[in-house]
């Protein structure tokens, strides 16, 4: 028999747990504890994470077994044994997000998931929706949590960006959702390529789902089965080319991501005039860290593209770099990720380019791309080796581009800490003399 679908308000009455108290876990407990609940609440890190928390392995795991519900953090993969175990003790696991998924207005809310682009389309499609006349929220993996109860609950829609760990665990869908890409990521969580794919458009299928907005891309096409009832491949237009200009985004990639903001658009309004958009589309502020420029040092472009935790936005970003002279700096946690997509991509440049490799998978990136004429590679140890390298190899001219390809974890606090590290860094070239 299939779990009963909860939302946060069916929790009053049963004892609940935490498990995991990050951004999310603190929300969800300032969320019940709104609604007169105390949970019990179980992180790896224990006190150190907060007041009267326990400590997984050191009594937490068993306290979460004595509760009827609990709710687990992303970041926990459904299919860790420490989960496992406590289904198989009866134990209902789920999500905060599915709990708020499940109270809210669904026609008034929209899910945007993809491997690459999800971030940006949430933020675009929030964008235009506001400056429309439509109070919007942009929430979920982007970095506020609809549940939080600081975020106002009072916007006409809500735009939610869901990671594959977010959607897997999902009771239920949203009428209208946006898929921007397919790719691989994250096989540390899903264990496998296909799993990592069926969890992430598990949105497109559950209940409610009515109709995908779906990037018009051949490995999208190719898994229309999972996208649900309806699925609507949209290609870029002139006009989504029009709108990714005024957005003051450059790239094939964002045109891409404007037409699914657009396809959504059209399913909660309906048609909306094209100079609407195009003006709706001014005051624009992109992701911090996606693909920003950064103040040149002298002739040489700098680019964090921090936010690229996977090789699809950096396979995206090197195209958009056209015959430049690059030094790319790759390298992060290690998830189990083809590289070989990237290694094709860099074979492809016309322009010299220097591929920095730096710990943890910096090594088996490399095993994916072949030197050659035009492309070099090196490992390195740390950022600051990569900067400095890169640099040097540059010799004033050219593009210096922070784009991973990998996840920060281990090495940084979260993306943006990597991002203000290689800030500072190239900070530090501004008061010395160029390489060179």
């Amino acid at each position: 028999m299939a779990d009963p679908v909860l939302g946060f308000a069916d929790l009053a009455g049963r004892s609940v747990g935490i498990f995991g108290f990050g951004v999310e876990g603190r929300a969800a407990a300032a969320q019940l504890r709104r609604l007169g609940i105390e949970p019990v609440i179980v992180d790896d890190r224990g006190p150190s994470a907060g007041d009267g928390v326990l400590a997984t392995m050191s009594g937490g795991l068993e306290a979460l077994a004595s509760c009827d519900v609990v709710l687990k953090t992303p970041g926990l993969s459904t299919y860790a044994d420490s989960v496992s175990s406590l289904r198989s003790q009866g134990v209902l696991v789920t999500s905060a997000l599915s709990c708020w998924l499940t109270d809210a207005d669904r026609s008034r809310v929209v899910l945007i998931t993809g491997t690459k682009g999800k971030s940006t389309t949430a933020s675009i499609l929030g964008h235009l929706l506001n400056r429309l006349g439509h109070d919007t929220a942009v929430v979920g993996n982007i970095g506020r949590v609809p549940y939080d109860p600081d975020v106002a609950p009072s916007a006409t829609f809500t735009v939610v960006e869901v990671s594959s760990f977010q959607a897997e665990g999902l009771a239920c869908t949203t009428p209208i959702i946006g898929v921007t890409s397919i790719g691989q990521d994250h096989l540390d969580w899903h264990g496998t390529v296909e799993r990592y794919v069926t969890d992430k458009l598990s949105i497109a299928a559950k209940p409610g789902a009515a109709r995908a907005i779906v990037a018009d891309t051949d490995a999208l096409r190719a898994l229309a089965p999972l996208l649900g009832p309806d699925p609507s491949f949209v290609a870029p237009t002139a006009l989504d080319r029009a709108i990714a200009a005024a957005l003051g985004l450059a790239g094939g990639h964002h045109d891409s991501n404007v037409a699914v903001a657009r396809g959504v658009i059209e399913g909660l309004l309906g048609p909306v005039a094209d100079d609407r958009l195009i003006a709706a589309a001014s005051g624009f502020v992109p992701l911090e860290s996606r693909f920003s420029e950064v103040p040149p040092l002298g002739a040489v472009r700098v680019i964090d593209d921090s936010l690229a935790t996977n090789p699809l936005p950096t396979i995206a970003g090197l195209a958009s770099l056209g015959a430049a002279r690059v030094a790319l700096l790759v390298g992060g946690h290690e998830r189990g990720v083809d590289y070989a997509p990237l290694g094709a991509a860099l074979a492809e440049r016309r322009g010299a380019t220097l591929v920095l490799a730096m710990p943890e998978n910096g090594q088996r990136i490399l095993d994916a791309v072949t030197p050659s004429a035009t492309v070099q590679t090196v490992l390195v140890r740390s950022l600051a080796e990569a900067v400095d390298r890169g640099l040097a190899w540059l010799n004033g001219e050219g593009v210096l581009v922070l784009s991973p390809a990998a996840p920060s974890f281990g090495h940084f606090i979260d993306y943006r800490d990597r991002a203000q590290q290689f800030r500072a860094l190239v900070d530090a070239h501004r008061t010395t003399t160029p390489p060179g």
